[in-house]
């Protein structure tokens, strides 16, 4: 512009032009940014087998869920709800006559940190299309939120970026290595010979797997004194990733990225039985995503207008049901004993909240 002013004018063929310089551009940063948005919010370990399990578990868990108070919600808006949360940490639907409406990206507006306006986009398969709603038209979970943004949620990855990054790095160094190590690869001392001969004996030696190879050993002099005499003793190059805790270090960034997601990692165990996997499946609903539910029936049942209850421990049968069924026989047998008693239904429930089972029993 400057040059415009003052006349700094580049000819060529006898037109003026004027040149410039914009760096990377802002066409650039926004496609980065865009580029970094679709990767997930981490850019790290968000594509290695152990979080898609991870994640795969919150989707399917939420897909199962029974919800009461709405037949808005269905089973698909479900299952993007628990995918969205494990790889963003937040989930944004508009409320549509028709059932819940995915947007993919959105922009909102706060007071005393609670959202009051949304501009969301939602993706449609020509394109996409920009809508303004109010905060009362939107569904809106989010989890890991900090007290410095509570109208933002994290995805667990983020919150364990250490680990997700080492395990990154390890996945991407242990790629390295099979890929330029030489894996399986010995040296064998052979007498001086022409570089020909060399690579023909190297060729006789390939893809001859259980035979045995007969080659001609001779123990020459060269200059400088004798050869050494190990005489065709072969010397592995395989590098020994077993001294750098390469294995160790690779299953404890796995344990830390499923301990990141609510999973006990015993449940990827090749050797887990049955009772540890339904023990897995207990606490990954009932102390990871069941609290979660509460937060989504919460939203909507502020938005919704209707008392909407979600619950995911009965459709993946997240509780121990031997023991249910022995607690409900005992149950059963107590109050028979109590009625041949004569006991009241007073006492009866007085006795029940010593054991915390009763009305008022303050375990809660």
């Amino acid at each position: 512009m400057l040059g415009w002013l003052f006349g700094k004018r580049h000819t060529v063929n006898g037109s003026q032009y004027e040149k410039r310089s914009a760096a990377s551009g802002f066409t650039a940063e926004i496609m980065a940014a865009r580029e970094a948005y679709i990767s997930g919010r981490t850019g790290i370990a968000e594509l290695t087998a152990t979080a898609q399990g991870c994640i795969s578990l919150w989707e399917g868990c939420f897909a199962l869920a029974d919800v009461s108070g709405t037949d808005l919600i269905d089973r698909h808006s479900l299952a993007l709800i628990g995918r969205s949360l494990a790889l963003r940490g937040e989930a944004v639907f508009l409320i549509d006559d028709a059932g819940l409406i995915p947007c993919a990206d959105w922009d909102l507006r706060t007071r005393n940190g609670k959202p009051t306006a949304y501009r969301v986009s939602v993706s449609e398969a020509g394109g996409g299309r920009n809508e303004t709603a109010l905060a009362g038209e939107v569904l809106h979970i989010r989890i890991g939120c900090d007290p410095v943004a509570p109208y933002y949620g994290t995805p667990p990855l983020r919150r364990a970026s250490l680990t997700a990054g080492m395990l990154n790095a390890i996945e991407v160094a242990l790629a390295e290595v099979y890929e330029n190590a030489p894996l399986g690869s010995q040296i064998v001392p052979f007498p001086e010979s022409q570089e020909t001969d060399l690579e023909a004996m190297g060729r006789g030696f390939r893809g001859r797997r259980g035979r045995v190879l007969l080659r001609e050993s001779v123990n020459v002099t060269a200059a400088g004194g004798p050869a050494p005499q190990q005489d065709w003793r072969p010397q592995d190059v395989t590098p020994d990733l077993s001294r750098s805790m390469a294995g160790e270090t690779l299953q404890a960034s796995r344990d830390a990225i499923c301990g990141a997601f609510g999973v006990l990692p015993a449940l990827f165990a090749s050797n887990a039985q049955g009772p540890l996997v339904r023990e897995a499946q207990r606490h990954l609903a009932g102390w990871t995503l069941q609290p979660i539910a509460m937060l989504l029936a919460e939203e909507a049942t502020r938005k919704l207008g209707s008392a909407v209850m979600v619950d995911l421990l009965r459709p993946v049968q997240a509780f121990d049901a031997g023991g249910r069924a022995r607690a409900l026989s005992t149950i059963v047998e107590a109050l028979a004993k109590a009625k041949e008693a004569g006991l009241s239904p007073g006492d009866v429930n007085a006795a029940l909240t010593l054991v915390n089972w009763g009305e008022n029993d303050k375990a809660a």
